[in-house]
């Protein structure tokens, strides 16, 4: 009741202040998604009123042309599910390896641990233009080139170091006591980390999955490199085709870029309370 009466008792001072915090954050967000709405708004403006005189804000000429091309696109829809495909297959290995890595790491005493997350930490720092030779020519004695598995392994390889350097401390945090008690009641190993653990740190593994994903939804590189074929390419490498010598299609080169940061942004904003959110705060009081 205290706190309620002196949150309405604000003195003006403050007031000022905290009008002057939220006035700021609301202008850092329009900076920062200003890009992002000028990206949709030309998407559904016309070649003319792209290119004219007077600049637009919001499409005064509104048309779907730039979307129905990118939509009606073999290429294009090859592309879609290449990205797609590729992107599923390195979170799936990266959470397959890096998770319960990351569980072992945590819990239990590992001989050279520090030596291991050292060379995660270092691994981290590798630029992937350093990876590609060594990986082509081990994934073409595998026969990977020419598949989706290449680029996925290539891809995960990266995204697992940083999953065990980020659910590590989660996992070293979580009270023994619930593997005791998981104990008394029967749970094996495999049972606890399944039933226990990974509920007991949901957030952060979501938090992981959704960056492993876009890793794999934003790559060029690997994809470029294991994948010559045409019909192989991501997203990502096909946006040069509206560029010509008779000139360049801007709105649908805008309705492209559109559909590919289009998934980033719904699971930041539907994930959002995950990413941010703590993972084992009151799990257990000790």
């Amino acid at each position: 009741m205290k706190q309620k009466i002196k949150k309405g008792n604000r003195t003006p001072r403050e007031r000022r202040r905290n009008f002057l915090l939220c006035l700021g954050a609301v202008l850092i967000a329009v900076v920062f998604l200003f890009p992002l709405y000028w990206l949709i708004s030309m998407s559904f403006k016309t070649d003319a009123e792209s290119f004219g005189k007077i600049v637009t804000y919001y499409p005064h000429s509104f048309t779907l042309y730039p979307w129905r091309t990118n939509f009606s696109d073999h290429e294009f829809l090859s592309s879609l599910k290449n990205s797609f495909v590729i992107a599923l297959l390195s979170m799936l290995l990266s959470i397959g390896f890096g998770v319960p890595c990351a569980y072992g790491m945590g819990r239990y005493r590992v001989p050279g641990g520090r030596g291991f997350m050292l060379a995660f930490l270092v691994s981290q720092m590798l630029p992937a233009s350093l990876m590609l030779t060594p990986m082509y020519l081990i994934f073409n004695k595998l026969h990977l080139l020419g598949s989706y598995l290449g680029p996925a392994i290539a891809i995960s390889s990266g995204s697992v170091p940083f999953i065990v350097v980020t659910l590590r401390p989660y996992f070293k945090s979580i009270p023994t006591s619930l593997d005791d008690a998981a104990r008394i009641d029967g749970c094996t190993v495999l049972q606890s980390f399944v039933q226990i653990m990974i509920p007991a740190i949901k957030t952060g593994i979501i938090t992981v999955l959704v960056i492993s994903f876009l890793g794999g939804w934003n790559d060029l590189a690997y994809s470029m490199t294991f994948n010559v074929q045409a019909d192989m390419r991501p997203l990502t490498a096909n946006i040069y085709k509206f560029q010509s010598k008779y000139g360049t299609k801007w709105n649908c080169i805008m309705a492209y870029g559109t559909i590919l940061v289009l998934p980033v942004v719904c699971m930041f904003i539907f994930l959002q309370r995950y990413i941010v959110g703590g993972m084992t705060a009151g799990a257990v009081k000790e």
